[in-house]
């Protein structure tokens, strides 16, 4: 697939926010197939130990760098967060050659068929086999819960942060429009016919969610439906407020709701529509 990453340039049109004393955000523009609106999010977050995780990482700008420094500088973890969110893990590596990749499996070989990417291969990958034994290490799995979503179609890796009570997400929720990640871009988030449409099908927050439900029964949980559930149950028993989703907006409070009403169907085993 084609992307039209950024409509501007990254150091003007990104949206840097302190979320927490632990988590900062940096908030993009970022558009398929330069028409629908999707936003894009990396997420820093200082663990105790004082090592960093980037988690979705965006392009790596001078004022990034400039935040990362400001958080000690310690980048240990990088955080390919599906098969489809790696774009710039080369360039975070390549900053930081001592930072351990996770990711999940699958993506270092579609990595492979591209001339652009010339990874060694990654620290931890995260297999359908041993998602809930493997450690990736005792300080990260000190602040996180980890949870491998191999029945999502993008194989999605979901954390939380249990410090904050904030849950890291990719591709499993939506909360559009990208009203944050166009903030400061030429372009509005709900420019054109096509957005106007589509985008608030993709409001995690709507009570009912009723198009975001059917996009991830019909379509997100395909590949393993049966998986996808269990994985949705053992993500609603943590403990989290605030959703942090690469596509969106923040839902800084009430996220345990919004995620209920979003997968009630496998939460409950009853399809209602």
């Amino acid at each position: 697939m084609t992307s039209k990453l950024f409509p501007g340039e990254p150091n003007k049109a990104m949206v840097i926010r302190k979320v927490t004393p632990e988590i900062t955000t940096f908030s993009v523009p970022f558009s398929r197939f330069g028409l629908f609106k999707f936003g894009g999010r990396g997420t820093l977050v200082k663990l105790s130990t004082g090592s960093l995780a980037i988690i979705s990482p965006v392009a790596l700008t001078p004022e990034v760098q400039d935040i990362v420094a400001t958080e000690g500088g310690k980048v240990k973890y990088i955080v390919a967060p599906d098969i489809e969110h790696h774009l710039h893990v080369s360039s975070w590596r390549n900053a930081f050659p001592d930072a351990r990749i996770i990711a999940p499996e699958g993506l270092y070989e579609k990595r492979q068929k591209s001339s652009d990417y010339t990874d060694s291969p990654f620290e931890h990958v995260l297999t359908r086999a041993k998602k809930h034994t493997d450690r990736i290490s005792e300080e990260f799995h000190a602040d996180f819960e980890v949870e491998y979503m191999d029945g999502h179609g993008n194989r999605e890796i979901v954390l939380l942060h249990k410090p904050t009570g904030t849950l890291i997400e990719a591709d499993l929720l939506f909360n559009m429009p990208a009203t944050e990640q166009y903030s400061r871009s030429e372009e509005s988030a709900t420019a054109g016919v096509l957005n106007k449409l589509f985008m608030p099908l993709l409001t995690a927050t709507a009570n009912p969610p009723t198009w975001h439900r059917r996009l991830a029964w019909y379509a997100f949980s395909k590949p393993d439906r049966d998986s996808f559930t269990e994985s949705i149950r053992r993500i609603y028993i943590w403990n989290f407020d605030r959703i942090i989703p690469c596509h969106g907006d923040v839902i800084e409070k009430g996220g345990k709701e919004v995620f209920a009403r979003v997968f009630d169907w496998f939460l409950t085993g009853k399809q209602k529509i």
